[in-house]
Order: structure tokens, then C-alpha cells, then sequence
């Protein structure tokens, strides 16, 4: 239901990229952007369905899908063979787990990638295929393409893989490990030496403060994992089930399961106060969520049997539906940023074409040098306007104050007054500070400015001449 919704500002950078391509001068400020494969898959959507939220989303919801297949197979055989609905569910009930599945960025792509790369390591390790190695290998190589935040999840594949040849329960050999993952490292070497050249300029970027702890224990969503395991361990109480604790007596399991649920968080966390920039960002953190599924599904493994397993995943749905469901509106939004609803409204002001729209940039990137008033158009810090375009004439304000941002609205003000209306329109606390700048200047003394909205965390405000 969120798929024909507004675009948040994110996905209107997807919409950018695809149209004026990764080379346009304007993603200079911001060279992150454009490193991730994933582009290509909205933009065959659009080829194939032409341009719509939808068609934009419909990668991530297929990406998603498969992996959701992955992750109730992994969970059949890591934990049980009769728990694959039971993570399914698990993982639905997470929220941001189903962001990702409706969102036009990589998330959804680099959760796909990392649960077949897992998924084929397991099955490597298990039949000794060299079709598993190779594919674990292309899929390891593929995921750092993805997404460049994704540098910590290659700890998880070689703990799993040195587990398992310590167990000595697997006819892969060090030297066939050794082999395969060095073919993965080898192919890895072009995109560690890209992200070690982003890294020394990350402070621009950084959008969010460092993480506290509270942020850090928030990550991991505890209670799903203690309502799991709390709940069968009840239930098991009162029906009596005898305890078996197999799943939990496999090493590589266990550290398979908890490294996927706790590592990427944790790495984050460490590199966002060692480094000072700040990483620590709910979608860069999606990939750990299917983790945490499976590791509520470990947690009631030891007091559900065999044939109570489906019964109790049904239960779980059931529960999710209800709890998790939107059920106060027929289409939720996908994302709190209403920018689509908000270009509408400002259509329907029918503002002339010499009517003054005042435009902060979303993008923290949009400071001196990068910003300018003659920023030239379409650009990458004013991508919404390609997206979602509207009428007026467009004045182009950095993402926060500067002496050259008030120097450029202090000679706007003076011309203000002759146009007797003008908007600002952008992400809501950038638009409340010059708000707040031009209520207070002479030249307006006696008007008047009244919200649009509400958009979620897009604001739109309307001055208009006190008499109007």
C-alpha cells in the first residue's frame, strides 16, 4: 500500500542519478552517492514500466522477497527444519525491515546479496560444492558494491568459515577456504581502495550526532528476541514440552546467528566515536535486522518441539498483522517526508511565474563553495524539483546559514515586498530557520507567513502582505 506514496529525498537522489546519469557534475559534492551498482535495477524498472514511485520500488520489493526466501531457509537449517515460518515472521515484524522492502535505495539489494552470500557459505561448508564456493565468492564480491557501509559484514563470513574447519565437521579444507575467500578479497581490492579515498573527506557527510549507548542497546530490538524466547519458554511451561537445546549446541550456528545480529551495530558504533563521523544511521543498520529475526527463532528453539513449530509461527503472523499493520489509514505513507502532497498543494496556490519560492536544500552538502545563488539547474542538492516540480520563480538557499546565505536573503529582502506573496519550501527545520530570518526583517515588517502543511518533516510556509 506505501509503493505510490511520496518519495523521501533519498529516492528523488535515485530518480537524479538514473536521469542525468552518475557523471553529472553536480554529484561531485557528494562522489558516495553514485558508488553502488544497485542503480541499474530502477532504472530497468523504469525502462520496463516507465517513471513512478512504483516502478522505482518495485526492485526492493522483489530484492526483499528473495530475501525473505533466504532467511526462512537459512533458519531450516541453521536452527530447525520446521523454523523457516517462524523467521519469516520474526523478520516482518520488524519495521525497518519492511521500509526497506518499499524503498527506492540499496538497503533492500544489499540485504538480498548478504543473506544468499550466507546462505551459500552454509551450503558450501556443508556439501563441499565448488558451484556454492564460486557463488558465495561472486555474491561476497558483490556486496560491498552495493553499499560502501557494508565493510564490516566480512568479519561474519570468515568467523563462520573458521568455526566450522575448527569443528572439523566439514570436508572443505583451510586450503580450499583460504582459496575462496582470497578470490573474493582479490576482487574486493578495487572497492577498499575507492572507500579508503572516500573516507577522508566522511566529515561532510555526516548527517546524523554520535550514537549513544541507548542508541546502540535501540539497534538491537531486544524485545523481539525476549518476547520469542519468553513466550515459548511460557508456553512451553504450560504444555509441558520437554527442552531441546540442539540448535544451541552448534558453535558456527550460534556465532552465525550473533554476528549477524550484533556485529554491524556494534562496528558502527566503534568506528562513529573512534572517527568522530558519525555512521550511525537506522538504514545503514537495516542489514543486521533479519539477524535479530533469526535470533528470536534461536531464543524459543529449545522449548518448542517439532510439530508445535508451524502453530506457533502462525501465532506470530498473527500477532504481527495486528500489531504491526496500519490499520487507522488505508495507504500509509512509506516514509514521514510528504514531499509529493506538498508540491500538489503548492500547485494549487496557482502561483505565477514571477512568484518568489524560496528552496533550502535538503542536503547537508549544500554549503559554500558547493552552494551558490546561481546554482545551476537540475542539480543533485535540488533534486526534489525534478522529482516533484512546481511553479514560481526558484531562489536556491544553502542547507543552514552562513554569512554568504544572509548576505544573498539580505539583498532578497529588499526585493520581497514588490512580489506581495513568497514561499519557502524544503525539510522542515530548514525552512522554520529562514522563517524565523525573514519574519524578523524590516522590509516585511506587517506581513504575515502561515504553515501549508502538514507534510511530515517537509514544511511549506506561505508570507503574504498583512492586508491580503
Amino acid at each position: 500500500m506505501p509503493l505510490p506514496t511520496s518519495f523521501w529525498v533519498d529516492e528523488m537522489v535515485t530518480a537524479f542519478v538514473i536521469h542525468f546519469g552518475a557523471s553529472h557534475p553536480s554529484l561531485a559534492v557528494a562522489p558516495q552517492v553514485t558508488e553502488t551498482i544497485y542503480y541499474a535495477l530502477p532504472q530497468a524498472a523504469e525502462k520496463l514500466f516507465g517513471f513512478s514511485e512504483v516502478a522505482y520500488r518495485i526492485p526492493s520489493v522483489l530484492a526483499v522477497g528473495i530475501a525473505l526466501f533466504l532467511i526462512a531457509r537459512l533458519a531450516a537449517r541453521l536452527i530447525h527444519p520446521q523454523a523457516a515460518w517462524f523467521a519469516t515472521f520474526a523478520c516482518l515484524s520488524l519495521s525497518g525491515f519492511n521500509y526497506e522492502a518499499a524503498d527506492a535505495r540499496p538497503y533492500g539489494l544489499g540485504t538480498a546479496v548478504f543473506a544468499a552470500s550466507l546462505w551459500f557459505l552454509v551450503r558450501w561448508f556443508d556439501r563441499r560444492r565448488w558451484i556454492d564456493a564460486l557463488f558465495f565468492a561472486a555474491g561476497a564480491a558483490v556486496l560491498w558494491r552495493v553499499h560502501l557501509i557494508y565493510w564490516p559484514c566480512y568479519a561474519i563470513f570468515a568467523a563462520y568459515a573458521v568455526w566450522r574447519l575448527a569443528e572439523r565437521k566439514t570436508f572443505v579444507t583451510w586450503r580450499m577456504a583460504a582459496l575462496v575467500f582470497a578470490l573474493a578479497a582479490v576482487a574486493l581490492v578495487p572497492v577498499a581502495l575507492r572507500a579508503l579515498a572516500l573516507d577522508r573527506e566522511a566529515g561532510a557527510h555526516v548527517i546524523v550526532p554520535l550514537p549513544k549507548l541507548r542508541d546502540l542497546r535501540n539497534s538491537y530490538h531486544f524485545n523481539l528476541v525476549f518476547i520469542c524466547g519468553a513466550g515459548a519458554w511460557l508456553i512451553g511451561r504450560i504444555r509441558r514440552w520437554p527442552v531441546d537445546s540442539a540448535a544451541l549446541r552448534s558453535i558456527p550456528t550460534v556465532a552465525l546467528i550473533l554476528g549477524w545480529w550484533l556485529w554491524h551495530p556494534l562496528v558502527l558504533f566503534v568506528y562513529s566515536w573512534f572517527t568522530k563521523n558519525s555512521v550511525f544511521v537506522p538504514r545503514y543498520l537495516s542489514l543486521e535486522l533479519p539477524g535479530t529475526a533469526l535470533a528470536a527463532a534461536l531464543a524459543a528453539a529449545s522449548f518448542i518441539p517439532a510439530n508445535s513449530w508451524r502453530p506457533l509461527a502462525a501465532v506470530l503472523g498473527m500477532g504481527v498483522l495486528l500489531f504491526a499493520g496500519h490499520w487507522k489509514t488505508l495507504r500509509p505513507r512509506h516514509d514521514n517526508s510528504n514531499w509529493k502532497e506538498a508540491a500538489r498543494q503548492i500547485e494549487s496556490l496557482n502561483l505565477s511565474a514571477a512568484t518568489p519560492v524560496i528552496y533550502p536544500s535538503p542536503f547537508i552538502e549544500a554549503r559554500p563553495p558547493a552552494w551558490r545563488p546561481d546554482y545551476s539547474l537540475p542539480g543533485f542538492l535540488y533534486c526534489h524539483l525534478l522529482v516533484y516540480p512546481v511553479s514560481g520563480k526558484p531562489y536556491l538557499f544553502p542547507f543552514d546559514r552562513s554569512p554568504e546565505a544572509d548576505a544573498y536573503a539580505a539583498e532578497l529582502a529588499s526585493a520581497l515586498p514588490s512580489a506581495g506573496r513568497f514561499l519557502i519550501y524544503g525539510g522542515d527545520r530548514n525552512v522554520w530557520t529562514w522563517q524565523n530570518w525573514f519574519s524578523k526583517r524590516d522590509e516585511l515588517a506587517g506581513w504575515r507567513s502561515r504553515r501549508l502543511g502538514p507534510f511530515g518533516d517537509v514544511e511549506v510556509v506561505v508570507f503574504e502582505k498583512g492586508s491580503q
